[in-house]
């Protein structure tokens, strides 16, 4: 106690309160009740104890045990160094070290407890209940009826901690006070009467008459509010009230409030069953939006409806069948920025039925996509109902190999745009061996046969996407070797693995630029697919070459240590023209150099780089960074991207860029934290001729301060967006939120 003589000075130096919300130097009584020594056969209903010393007044009919006092009766449990019991008016007086527990396990301390013999009900002085489900109430003198209910007068109610670290006495992070307070075990929730509520010790504030549940459970109520600001629109307030519908459904009303436009109104809701779960969120407003969203100052906006829905939904209707889905729909391309939910700039809405065992797959899936993005046309965004895929796994079909079997086919339909019918089955066998020398090699086998129809194709604007109007098909062939020589030692007190690596994969030409590229634009070569057997993103462009692919991965491990870097290129063994476009890296007979290294040092920094380098000149093409430096507490985030690919903006939407991504906490109290985060566009117009960008051009950010304990998280945040997007206009923005435990959290 030498370490806590200050923490004590400081509460004796404090006028005494009618609250003592510390622990008191006393066990509760043991969970293994009746009593080890009762006599047999006693009633269930009939008050069972032990005590080291035993008095007994036949006169008076009053009994007196003395010297750890253990008494139980139907799950309540009582423990004093003496308790007086008059038979005649059933009376039980405990005094001192006392605690009495409850069947649901609260603990209830005091001074002297006034009891009747069923242990059920009476009067204690200076009163602490310590909440099983974590939490504290402390009054000066409080009540239990025959049903548990507590009643406490100029009481107080707090779960935070009274101790420090140092397990000195403390005041608590927050406490509620109040003239009344009704504690009800069967509803596990706290009443309260002529309340206030004291942060940090502070002058309290001033509480409607309100409830709150003690954890464990969700009951009706208000939950944490949040106050914001922003630019366009002013200063907003919002309240959450929670409605509880059953023990497994809840809904979440929330009214925003804001100064400068009018109010919003979210729900949520949520369900949960023992086949699954699902989740739905809408939001309803009114306001001004900009139609023109391609200018910096716009001036044309109207007074409409705005809103969003997003759900989410699964179910696992069996062992091996699964069904999902997703909505996500907005009323405009802005709504979600200005109102800060969301900086997505496409929304997908989802539906799936899945079957899954051990050698086999099923799906029956469909999505519908809505753009945000300035410049597209929702009507050429595609609609895919259904996507049918089954595959099946046979282990050992031939010379010990493993073969998989697939089935596919794809409908997308565009309300303006090219609609295209895909269908295809193919086979592909694998098999693995290992030599007497280390090596492994496998052996592959696949083909393919494709069916597509497609119609107005001239709605497509690239033409290689186009594709031959109509039925077409096509027949898919490719063999492959691939052999891995790992060589294994040690290093530097640790091990080392040398792993080179060679690949021949031989494919004759196929029909590709007549049928229609739907998911193989997007192609740039990494170490993820330098190896595949068709470098292709998707199913309808499929690599048609022999090429060689070669090489190695070296891994370092050593204590609290690792390192692992792959690097690779190949090379073209036919002079067939390439269908790959320029600046992909596969575009001529050798390709670029790709790598990736991935240094590891304990928990306190990882760092990966990918990069991909020219052939010709070893420029960099590609250069990204991705970087974590600290601990769980204290940490810098690093990302680097930087795309120098040259490819033509109208064959791929991912234009060269440079961007650099920062983030960050420090902790700099044990429960204060400092935070921030920041995206910078340093894109120049050397890199891309339509870039606004002057090479260093910040996006948005982000700084805050936040405190965190073990009861409460207070924390203010500053935002700014720097982008104009119609009505969803750049500028500040203020974040303050406040989460109590067990109050609305």
């Amino acid at each position: 106690m030498a370490g806590c003589a200050l923490s004590l000075a400081l509460l004796a130096a404090v006028p005494a309160a009618a609250q003592d919300l510390q622990s008191r130097a006393v066990a509760p009584p043991a969970q293994d009740a009746p009593v080890p020594n009762a006599a047999p056969g006693i009633a269930e209903d009939q008050v069972q104890f032990s005590a080291s010393g035993l008095e007994y007044d036949t006169n008076a009919d009053v009994v007196t045990a003395t010297g750890e006092v253990r008494m139980f009766r139907q799950g309540d449990r009582l423990r004093a160094d003496k308790v007086v019991w008059n038979r005649k008016t059933g009376k039980v007086v405990a005094t001192g070290n006392i605690a009495v527990t409850n069947p649901q396990g609260d603990i209830a301390y005091g001074d002297e407890i006034n009891l009747t013999d069923s242990l059920k009900d009476g009067v204690i002085d200076n009163m602490l209940v310590v909440l099983e489900q974590g939490g504290r109430l402390a009054a000066k003198q409080g009540t239990r009826d025959l049903n548990g209910t507590v009643e406490l007068r100029t009481a107080a109610y707090t779960p935070c901690a009274v101790t420090n670290a140092a397990g000195c006495p403390k005041d608590p992070t927050w406490k509620i006070t109040a003239v009344r307070v009704t504690y009800r075990p069967d509803r596990q929730r706290i009443f309260y009467s002529g309340a206030k509520l004291h942060l940090f010790g502070l002058p309290g504030v001033p509480l409607p008459s309100f409830s709150n549940p003690v954890g464990g459970g969700s009951d009706n109520g208000l939950l944490s509010p949040n106050f914001n600001y922003s630019r366009a629109n002013g200063l907003e307030f919002a309240l959450p009230y929670y409605f509880k519908l059953a023990p497994n459904k809840g809904l979440t009303i929330t009214p925003h409030v804001f100064t400068s436009v009018l109010p919003m109104l979210q729900a949520d809701y949520s369900a949960l069953s023992t086949r699954g779960a699902f989740r739905v969120s809408a939001y309803a407003t009114e306001s001004r939006r900009s139609d023109d969203l391609s200018t910096a100052n716009t001036t044309e906006t109207e007074r409409a409806f705005r809103g969003y829905v997003d759900g989410i939904a699964r179910y696992q209707l069996s062992s091996n069948w699964t069904a999902s889905g997703s909505l996500r729909l907005t009323t405009d391309r802005t709504f979600l920025r200005r109102y800060d939910i969301s900086r997505d700039d496409r929304l997908r809405s989802t539906a799936s039925l899945e079957r899954i065992d051990d050698s086999s797959y099923f799906a029956l899936t469909g999505w519908y996509v809505q753009t945000l993005r300035v410049n597209d046309s929702q009507g050429m965004q595609p609609i895919a109902l259904p996507e049918l895929d089954y595959r099946k796994r046979y282990t050992d079909p031939l010379l010990g190999g493993t073969l998989q079997l697939q089935l596919n086919t794809l409908a997308l339909t565009r309300t303006e745009g090219q609609d295209t019918q895909r269908a295809f089955a193919s086979a592909q066998w694998d098999l693995r061996k290992l030599t007497r020398w280390g090596q492994e090699v496998t052996f592959t086998a696949f083909a393919r046969a494709d069916a597509y129809n497609t119609n107005d194709t001239l709605a497509t604007a690239v033409e290689s996407y186009r594709g031959l109007e109509g039925f077409h098909g096509r027949a898919i062939g490719a063999l492959a070797v691939d052999v891995k020589w790992p060589f294994i030692g040690s290093f530097l007190g640790g091990t080392q693995r040398f792993t080179p690596r060679v690949q021949i994969v031989a494919s004759p030409k196929l029909a590709n630029q007549s049928l229609p590229n739907e998911d193989s634009r997007s192609v740039d070569l990494d170490t993820s697919n330098l190896f595949a057997l068709n470098r292709f993103p998707g199913y309808d462009r499929f690599e048609d070459s022999s090429r060689a692919t070669y090489g190695a991965e070296w891994a370092v491990d050593l204590p609290g240590v690792s390192l692992d870097a792959t690097v690779g290129q190949s090379y073209r063994l036919d002079a067939r023209p390439s269908i790959f476009a320029n600046g992909t890296g596969l575009s001529d007979r050798w390709s670029d150099i790709v790598g990736r290294t991935e240094l590891r040092f304990r928990d306190s920094v990882s760092l990966t780089h990918r990069y991909r380098l020219d052939k010709d000149n070893l420029k960099v093409r590609r250069n990204e960074v991705d970087a974590t430096v600290g601990s769980r507490s204290t940490y810098v985030l690093v990302g680097y991207l930087r795309l120098n690919r040259d490819i033509f903006p109208a064959i791929e939407d991912l234009a060269d860029r440079e961007e650099l991504r920062v983030g960050g906490r420090v902790q700099f109290a044990r429960f204060w934290s400092a935070f921030g985060s920041a995206v910078v566009d340093m894109t120049n117009k050397g890199e891309d001729p339509l870039s606004q960008s002057d090479g260093f051009d910040p996006i948005r950010h982000r700084l805050g301060v936040q405190y965190e304990d073990d009861c409460i998280r207070l924390g203010a945040t500053w935002r700014r967006y720097y982008n104009d997007t119609g009505d969803a206009r750049k500028g500040n923005s203020f974040l303050l939120s406040l989460a109590l435990t067990n109050l609305g959290r």
